[in-house]
């Protein structure tokens, strides 16, 4: 008999402190993506010389518009349209609360509906007319960019819903998704490459702010940590 193993099964177990990872850092790349957003807007109504460049830009793109091409765009586009979006959502949230993060889920649902509704109600307020060249189709009303916007608030959404050790790559998936989606809305010549960072930028700010919610609320009320049993030695004969 292993005198040794019953005391330590006597004894009460010393909990592990479970360090968190706080607020502070989101809420700092969420005042910067504000800041950015700022200075951005200012730069694309008020500088003549970068409208003129940022169309130029739009035009590069603009002849990448072949059958094929335009035809993956299109399709990409269309998975951000309202019925899909809710679709994805809905799909995070589920996995979200199948992994018991009630707090988690929550967020993905701030993110999404929000970040969308606040360009959409941007649009108008931040309206400017763009040094077109020929693009007279795309209206004042035009930054941030909604689908960018979206697209970003969907990709963090699944990065931030991701397992721990799947994060990474989720992130380098995400930003592959971000990236086609604003390449895509530049070859349809839906915006200018000034409207898509302004709605990265929108989308990243309430990823971000989200992420300080959810950090703030695990360290003021962590989560309870499931007990798991643990086998008893069986006595020597």
């Amino acid at each position: 008999m292993h005198a040794d193993a019953y005391l330590a099964a006597a004894l009460p177990r010393r909990r592990r402190r479970v360090t968190r990872a706080g607020a502070i850092a989101p809420l700092s790349l969420a005042a910067l993506s504000a800041l950015a957003m700022a200075v951005l807007w200012a730069l694309a109504e008020h500088v003549y010389a970068l409208q003129v460049r940022d169309t130029a830009l739009l035009r590069d793109f603009m002849t990448l518009n072949g059958p094929h091409v335009g035809a993956v765009c299109r399709a990409l586009l269309h998975l951000l349209e309202p019925g899909f979006f809710i679709i994805w959502g809905l799909a995070l949230v589920l996995f979200a609360i199948a992994g018991e993060r009630a707090r988690v889920a929550l967020a993905v649902v701030a993110v999404m509906a929000l970040a969308p509704l606040s360009a959409e109600l941007l649009k108008p307020l931040l309206a400017h007319p763009h040094v077109t060249i020929g693009l007279a189709d795309i209206g004042a009303a035009s930054w941030p960019s909604g689908h960018a916007t979206a697209a970003t608030a969907l990709a963090l959404s699944a990065v931030l819903v991701a397992p721990a050790r799947l994060r990474p790559v989720a992130l380098i998936g995400a930003l592959a998704f971000m990236l086609a989606v604003g390449v895509a809305l530049l070859i349809r010549k839906w915006h200018l490459p000034s409207d898509v960072l302004g709605g990265y930028l929108l989308g990243v700010l309430w990823a971000s702010l989200a992420l300080a919610a959810v950090r703030a609320s695990e360290r003021r009320w962590p989560p309870r940590v499931r007990a798991q049993a643990t086998a008893t030695p069986a006595p020597d004969a």
